[in-house]
């Protein structure tokens, strides 16, 4: 007796690979998580707006907050995610500047504990491989 092999769903959409997908879950969860607390809790944010930028440091919170809502939709979305993982990439980049500016402000504070001022630091190389899974998810991701 042979098996007769079942319809496969088919969306128009190549199937791409589990750690792309994985990857692109992860930044989506972590792209969707700040974005929101943006919202949530803008002051954090405020904060890391150079002071050099033009306009009100709670509009650049919600625009950046905003955008990483939306790159994590597009993360989410198959559809979307080749594309969306190149931009998130650019983004990530983009944003390093006011991660840097976050970090001199608070080694120069008084306000803030040696936890924090090793904890901003830290976080700096830890933008590399942000930046290198987007990069991985558009490179990766099905044409």
């Amino acid at each position: 007796m042979t098996r007769r092999a079942r319809p496969r769903l088919r969306l128009g959409l190549r199937r791409s690979s589990s750690r792309t997908d994985a990857a692109a879950t992860r930044l989506a969860v972590l792209l969707g998580g700040a974005g929101v607390l943006h919202f949530v809790a803008p002051a954090p944010f405020d904060a890391q707006v150079p002071r050099a930028l033009p306009g009100s440091a709670r509009t650049y919170t919600y625009v950046s907050g905003a955008a990483e809502v939306a790159l994590a939709a597009g993360l989410a979305a198959p559809r979307t995610r080749r594309v969306t993982g190149a931009a998130a990439a650019a983004f990530f980049v983009a944003v390093f500047p006011a991660n840097v500016n976050m970090a001199v402000l608070w080694l120069r504070s008084t306000r803030t504990s040696t936890a924090q001022k090793v904890g901003v630091v830290l976080r700096l190389p830890l933008q590399i491989p942000l930046i290198t899974q987007a990069w991985s998810v558009y490179s990766r991701g099905p044409r």
